[in-house]
């Protein structure tokens, strides 16, 4: 069960490296002064912790490649340990053989379409309890890779959901208690004034439930091995680091890795926006310099989307000022944007991370994640030390790298390729201000007047 110790390490990793900024965020809350360059020692030792086990975790694997004018005795040569499927040389031209532990890998050419290719060799290879893999290395190749299927898939228990349920409770207390908090009411003196936090538990709840379910059916859709959500309780800020489910077992191809990754943020669309547009309305509009210093308030230019939904919402009351104090409704629909960001970013095994890998390919999704994960990074230092945080949480739990599908060569249909870029504008409508020039063709004052 080697995939489920790395998950365990990973989560282990994860929960150190929290430990410094969560003992920082108790004795600020304390009253106790802390040194800044401190906390930034505390981060860097963490990141030096964090390549160190990654390293242990992944130890650079040994291979040994044969070429050979006749691929056929390669083949035999390795068939004592790893069959074949028969139909290989109907569909693929091998041209070269390398071995790395029980799996087979050649190079060559498709002699059909992928798609055909990929399906051909799957009915043979179930046929042998192999698992066939077809591929592209960084130079374009066409790889395929054969390893028996006990290695490569091995059965994984069912979760219990006691487990799921329980998180989802607790998560729901966290949330309630930091609503409430929010509100100015410690739950912990006065639990008989649970309700105030209600709106926002319920909503934000709603919102990381509906995006994480979206996941859920889609895969079994696509007859994938999946767990239900795994909620996160944290007692204090925001209540929540949000929630996940596992994947047991890869994607078939990049059309069911594109649906799996879009279907979560699109339906946590679903529910954020009207939760931010009926939370609006019961929302504050004070000045810019009253609101600074406030959990909930916002510059309503800090995002196009924001802007036009409070627009869509408050209508004209906008021409006034640009500060919103949100209600607990309006702030749980606002996380949900932010929630959504965050997952479209396309970074490893996020959500942005699976739609760029479906729509670039394998190579083009690495770079494009190492870029967006270093820049999360800079932000973090430069703009708001929050992204910090989230920059190790996704770097622990995403990595920089995609997971690529049995069949990583069949490429995506038109329709997806148009919801992958509609689903990249709504993450950069989300992260970028409302352009200076924009502000009077909205009818909303300027922050920069």
């Amino acid at each position: 069960m080697k995939d489920h110790k790395n998950f365990q390490h990973t989560i282990l990793m994860l929960l150190v490296c929290l430990l410094p900024i969560f003992i920082f965020f108790v004795l600020a809350v304390s009253g106790v002064e802390l040194n800044p360059m401190l906390f930034f020692l505390f981060i860097i030792i963490c990141c030096i912790a964090m390549f160190f086990f990654m390293g242990k975790m992944h130890p650079k694997e040994e291979s040994e490649t044969e070429t050979n004018e006749d691929v056929q005795s390669e083949k035999g040569k390795f068939k004592q340990s790893v069959p074949t499927p028969e139909n290989l040389g109907d569909v693929f031209q091998a041209n070269q053989v390398q071995r790395v532990d029980d799996t087979l890998i050649f190079t060559g050419n498709l002699l059909t379409d992928a798609e055909t290719a990929y399906q051909k060799l799957k009915e043979s290879s179930d046929k042998k309890n192999i698992s066939t893999l077809l591929q592209e290395d960084d130079a374009g190749k066409t790889l395929v890779f054969v390893s028996p299927k006990t290695e490569i898939m091995k059965a994984n228990k069912p979760a219990k959901p006691s487990v799921n349920l329980i998180l989802f409770i607790l998560t729901f207390i966290t949330t309630t208690y930091a609503g409430a908090l929010h509100q100015g009411i410690n739950l912990l003196k006065e639990p008989d004034k649970f309700e105030v936090g209600l709106p926002y538990a319920v909503a934000l709840m709603l919102i990381l439930g509906a995006h994480e379910l979206g996941h859920y059916f889609t895969a079994l859709k696509h007859k994938m091995k999946v767990t239900l959500p795994y909620f996160i309780p944290v007692p204090f800020a925001l209540g929540t680091f949000g929630a996940f489910i596992r994947l047991k077992s890869p994607s078939e191809n990049r059309k069911a890795l594109f649906d799996v990754g879009v279907a979560g943020p699109l339906t946590g669309l679903v529910f954020a926006i009207p939760a931010l547009l009926i939370g609006l309305q019961s929302s504050q509009i004070i000045p810019l310099e009253k609101a600074a210093n406030m959990l909930q308030g916002t510059d309503l230019g800090s995002s196009i989307l924001l802007t036009l939904l409070a627009k869509i919402s408050l209508g004209d009351t906008l021409s006034y000022t640009h500060t919103l104090i949100f209600s607990p409704l309006a702030f749980a629909g606002w996380l949900g944007l932010f929630v959504t960001a965050l997952n479209l970013l396309p970074i490893g095994q996020l959500d942005g991370g699976h739609i760029a890998h479906a729509l670039f390919g394998r190579k083009n999704a690495n770079t494009i994640g190492v870029v967006a994960l270093f820049s999360l990074f800079l932000l973090g230092l430069f703009v708001w030390s929050g992204l910090l945080i989230w920059a190790i949480i996704v770097f622990f739990l995403a990595g920089i790298k995609s997971a690529p599908p049995l069949n990583d060569v069949t490429k995506l249909d038109g329709k997806r390729v148009a919801i992958g870029l509609i689903a990249f504008i709504i993450l950069f409508m989300i992260l970028i201000p409302v352009p200076h020039s924009f502000y009077e063709t909205l009818g909303i004052n300027c922050p920069y007047a």
